[in-house]
């Protein structure tokens, strides 16, 4: 009886499995050692690597491996065990920060490979690395990630200065010029917390940028530009930028709900009506 009911069992998860891989588009499998412990290590491995329709992670406490069904088109094994080794947890890829492990209950307090736990302590709290390039020099890392998203504000900077003179072609050109830069980021380099957020809006910038590249129609760039102003506020308030940026708000965009924008200067300019009215708004908040 108990061989049957292991049969049921392995059939029951094979086939819950295969209704997963179903619904994932540009489905791809790999498999992976993630170090844990425990039933609260599968739990929190799994929730922190899955992505729903985009990604799932099924963890073996046993064996340590995790089977990763994912979308090959939106993520990549690297982008998921990243995810994981930020809520704590090791992989044969990825050191998660010493911080991150230290806050597991103790019965997740698995053994770490004496390479993890004798890594250089600044290293460890900015960037997550991986074991087998050994230390890496940290400031040409810190520029790396500063330089990628440096990129990514300059061209909504861009963007938002076309939309202040209403210019839909160079507006659809500089939008092109922002989604270059989006996809051009490579996340395994980004600090934790600028990961966590990347993670959470980069779907929706490519979305808005891809949208005004595609029309000339400075009224639907601006529909799309104050959804790319939320998310970009989101991502620049966990960065380190050389000068001040300002959140901007306009009271009476979107029939009288309002919109807010980013700018590097202090002076309201507005890019949702341009010369009509250039200078509504005010300043809501100062980002150092």
């Amino acid at each position: 009886m108990k061989s049957i009911s292991k049969i049921l069992m392995a059939a029951s998860m094979l086939l819950s499995f295969q209704s997963f891989s179903a619904q994932v588009d540009n489905s791809k499998t790999s498999t992976v050692k993630i170090y844990g412990n425990c039933g609260m290590c599968e739990s929190a491995i799994e929730k922190a690597g899955n992505v729903k329709k985009v990604a799932t992670v099924e963890w073996n406490k046993d064996s340590k491996i995790a089977t990763l069904t994912y979308d090959s088109v939106k993520t990549n094994q690297d982008e998921i065990l990243r995810r994981i080794a930020l809520a704590g947890y090791d992989s044969e890829h990825f050191f998660a920060p010493d911080e991150a492990y230290a806050k597991l209950p103790a019965c997740c307090h698995y053994e770490r490979a004496k390479a993890a736990t004798h890594k250089d302590e600044a290293m460890a709290n900015s960037t997550i690395n991986k074991p087998e390039a050994g230390m890496h020099d940290h400031s040409a890392m810190t520029s790396q990630d500063k330089n990628q998203l440096k990129a990514v504000y300059e061209g909504y900077f861009s963007l938002k200065d076309a939309l202040i003179k209403s210019d839909g072609s160079a507006a659809s050109a500089k939008a092109k010029d922002l989604l270059a830069a989006i996809n051009a980021v490579k996340m395994e380099t980004l600090k934790p917390e600028e990961h966590t957020v990347w993670m959470k809006v980069k779907e929706d910038v490519t979305t808005d940028a891809e949208h005004i590249t595609e029309t000339k129609e400075v009224s639907h760039q601006r529909d799309h530009f104050t959804t790319l102003s939320k998310n970009m506020y989101q991502l620049i308030k966990v960065s380190k930028n050389d000068a001040p940026v300002y959140y901007q708000h306009c009271p009476m965009y979107n029939d009288g709900k309002g919109a807010d924008w980013l700018s590097k200067e202090s002076a309201i300019k507005n890019p949702y009506y341009g010369s009509q009215m250039l200078s509504c708004g005010k300043t809501v908040e100062t980002i150092n």
